[in-house]
C-alpha cells in the first residue's frame, strides 16, 4: 500500500507540473528574482548560447555565468522545441524524485546500522526513542510528498532554472555516498562543485563517512589511517574536479570562463535583488570596504564546516545535510531551488521532529515571506509605492526563517542524541527533574 501511495504521488507531481506548464505561470516565474538568479537564469543561458553560435565568447561580457560544459548541455537541450524542453525539465525533476526515494530507503538502513553499532552506549530508559524498521516506512512517502508538491521545487521547474542540475548532482552525491561508492560519489561532488563552487566544503562529511565505512571499529579521527582515508577521498574528488575544469578550458581554448563563473560568484558584481543578503549590503557599501566584506561574507559560508565537522563527526550524513542547508542560506545568489532541495530532504530526520520547538513559527515565516516577496517586489519596482528596504526586509525574514529551521533541527538532533546516551529523565544536583 505504501509503495502504491508513493507511486501515485510521483505521478501526480509529474502531471501537476505538466498541467502548470500550460498556464501563465512559467513565463511569470522565469522573471521572479526569488527563483532565477544571474547564475541560474534560462534566459541568460540562451543569451550566452546565442553569443556562442555567433562565434563570440559568451564570457566576454557580463551576461552569461554558466560553466562551459553546462553551456554544451543547454545547447543540446535548445535544439528541441519549447514543449520538449519543458518535458526535459519535468524529466529531470522526476529523476530527482526517484533519487530521493532511493536515498530515503538506503538512509533508513544506514540509521538502523548506526544505531546497532552504538546501542551499547545508550541508556536503558529510551525504548520510545529506539528506531525500528517499521518507523522508517513512512519516510519514503513523506519525502515523495515533500518533492512532488513542494512549491519551491515546482517553481524552479516551471521557471526552467538551471539550478536543477546542481540539485541533481548533490542528490547523486548523497545516493552514492550511502551506497558506498567512493569514486562515483567523488565524481558527482566534483560536478556539483564545478557547477556552483560552494559544494566543495561537502568534502569534509564525505571523507569522514568513507573513513567510518572503511574502519567501523576505529574511534580516532586523527590517526594515520584516518588521514590516509581523508587524503584518498579528497584526491579522488579533486582529480575529477580538475578533469572537468581542464575539459572546459580545452573546449573554450581559454581560461576566461574562470573569472565569469567562479570569479563572478566570489566577487558578486551583479547586485540584482534576490533572497540573499549580499545584494542590499553591497549596494550600500562604500567601495573601499567592499573587498574586506566580500571576504567576510564568503568565509561565512565556509567557516561553519570546521566546528560542525568536529561536533558531528559521528554523524557525517547529518553533517552533509546541514552544510547543504547552510550553503543554500549564505551563498551569494540563493534561490527557491536551494530551499526546495533541503526541504525535500528534511523528512529524513523525522525521528527528531518531536524535539523541535519552533515549527509553527518557522512555517508561518516561510509562508508569509514567500507570499509577500513578489508583492513587495512589485510595489518597489513597478508600482513605485515602496522602496528597496521593503523587499530586503522580506529577504532578511526569509533567511531568518531558514536559520531558525536549521538551528532548531540541530538542537533537536543533539538533544535526542543526549537523551539516547543519558536517558530521558535528567536529575539536577538539587534533586529536581531537569527541563525537557
Amino acid at each position: 500500500m505504501a509503495a502504491l501511495q508513493t507511486l501515485v504521488c510521483v505521478i501526480a507531481g509529474v502531471i501537476f507540473r505538466l498541467w502548470l506548464y500550460r498556464s501563465f505561470l512559467p513565463e511569470w516565474l522565469s522573471t521572479r528574482a526569488e527563483i532565477v538568479t544571474p547564475t541560474t537564469s534560462w534566459e541568460r543561458a540562451m543569451e550566452g548560447l546565442s553569443l556562442k553560435q555567433s562565434f563570440i565568447s559568451p564570457y566576454s561580457g557580463d551576461l552569461f555565468h554558466e560553466t562551459p560544459l553546462m553551456l554544451r548541455i543547454l545547447g543540446f537541450m535548445n535544439k528541441f522545441s519549447q514543449n520538449s524542453i519543458n518535458l526535459m525539465f519535468v524529466g529531470l525533476d522526476l529523476v530527482c524524485a526517484i533519487l530521493l526515494l532511493k536515498i530515503s530507503k538506503m538512509f533508513g538502513g544506514y540509521l538502523l546500522v548506526h544505531q546497532a553499532r552504538s546501542v551499547k552506549n545508550y541508556a536503558t530508559d529510551i525504548d520510545s526513542l529506539i528506531l525500528r524498521s517499521e518507523d522508517l516506512h513512512s519516510v519514503q512517502f513523506l519525502v515523495t510528498i515533500a518533492h512532488a508538491f513542494n512549491p519551491y521545487c515546482i517553481a524552479a521547474c516551471l521557471a526552467r532554472s538551471t539550478a536543477i542540475f546542481n540539485n541533481l548532482a548533490l542528490l547523486f552525491t548523497i545516493y552514492y555516498l550511502l551506497k558506498g561508492n567512493k569514486i562515483m560519489c567523488g565524481c558527482f561532488l566534483a560536478i556539483a562543485s564545478y557547477l556552483t563552487m560552494y559544494p566543495i566544503i561537502l568534502l569534509a562529511p564525505v571523507a569522514i563517512f568513507f573513513y567510518q565505512r572503511s574502519y567501523p571499529t576505529c574511534v580516532s579521527y586523527t590517526d594515520p589511517r584516518a588521514l590516509s582515508s581523508y587524503v584518498q577521498t579528497s584526491v579522488i574528488t579533486l582529480v575529477w574536479l580538475a578533469a572537468f575544469i581542464g575539459a572546459s578550458a580545452f573546449l573554450e581554448e581559454s581560461w576566461d570562463f574562470l573569472n565569469s563563473t567562479y570569479g563572478f560568484t566570489l566577487t558578486v558584481p551583479d547586485l540584482t535583488p534576490n533572497l540573499g543578503v549580499f545584494w542590499y549590503f553591497f549596494t550600500e557599501m562604500f567601495e573601499h570596504f567592499r573587498t574586506f566584506f566580500i571576504c567576510v561574507f564568503q568565509i561565512n559560508v565556509v567557516i561553519y564546516t570546521f566546528p560542525l565537522s568536529i561536533k558531528l563527526r559521528e554523524h557525517p550524513v547529518f553533517l552533509l545535510y546541514l552544510l547543504i542547508f547552510l550553503i543554500g542560506i549564505f551563498k551569494s545568489y540563493p534561490s527557491f531551488a536551494d530551499v526546495g532541495l533541503f526541504l525535500c530532504l528534511l523528512p529524513l530526520w523525522k525521528h527528531v521532529f518531536s524535539y523541535m520547538r519552533n515549527t509553527f513559527v518557522v512555517t508561518c515565516m516561510f509562508v508569509c515571506t514567500t507570499v509577500f516577496a513578489p508583492i513587495l517586489h512589485h510595489l518597489w519596482l513597478y508600482a513605485g509605492s515602496a522602496n528597496a528596504n521593503f523587499y530586503f526586509a522580506i529577504a532578511l525574514a526569509f533567511s531568518t526563517a531558514e536559520i531558525f529551521l536549521v538551528t532548531d533541527l540541530l538542537f533537536a538532533f543533539l538533544r535526542r542524541e543526549f537523551d539516547m546516551h543519558h536517558g530521558k529523565k535528567h536529575i539536577m544536583p538539587d534533586g529536581a527533574e531537569g527541563q525537557k
